[in-house]
């Protein structure tokens, strides 16, 4: 159903449609609600790219070879073996299909077996039911509650943390 593999410089035409999507971003990155051009996502895609402190990676139906999303593990530590996990479905169409299920277990996986991580956390807009469940899915637990952290549509909300632990997961594989 997908496979995951590098961005390209090629790959940048459907976020520019993705970012300008309100519904898309509303719990992503903060700075995607800032954006204001085309060269603004120009040059956080170039920074995405040049990036190679974090494990980034293409989302892609294996189907046709279209990118749907992208997802990874940023601000890792070697010495705390520790990294947070991220994922953005931008094509809507995609949405409900279990792709950020199969992407989520994919990317785990490559983080406590490649990168030799012991603990992967993430954090989680609480409004993002399908993403919370996902995650859940995926064997993340619930660890705390960052209160009022997230200000979307003129009101604050909670972002939940939860994380993953490697014996955790050599349970569930």
């Amino acid at each position: 159903m997908i496979i995951l593999k590098p961005l390209l410089e090629d790959n940048i035409n459907p976020f520019f449609n993705w970012l300008k999507d309100e519904e898309v971003i509303k719990y992503s990155l903060t700075s995607f609600q800032e954006f204001n051009s085309e060269n603004d996502i120009r040059l956080w895609y170039s920074n995405l790219l040049s990036n190679h402190r974090d494990y980034t990676t293409g989302i892609f139906l294996s189907s046709n070879d279209v990118l749907v999303g992208y997802a990874g593990i940023c601000n890792i530590s070697n010495f705390n073996r520790s990294g947070e996990y991220f994922v953005f479905i931008g094509d809507k169409t995609q949405w409900g299909n279990g792709i950020g299920t199969i992407t989520t277990k994919k990317v785990i996986e490559y983080g406590f077996e490649k990168l030799n991580l012991n603990r992967i956390m993430l954090t989680v807009s609480e409004p993002n039911i399908g993403g919370i469940r996902a995650y859940e899915k995926a064997g993340f637990k619930f660890e705390g509650r960052l209160r009022q952290a997230c200000f979307r549509e003129g009101k604050y909300h909670d972002k939940i943390m939860m994380s993953l632990l490697r014996d955790e997961w050599e349970i569930q594989v």
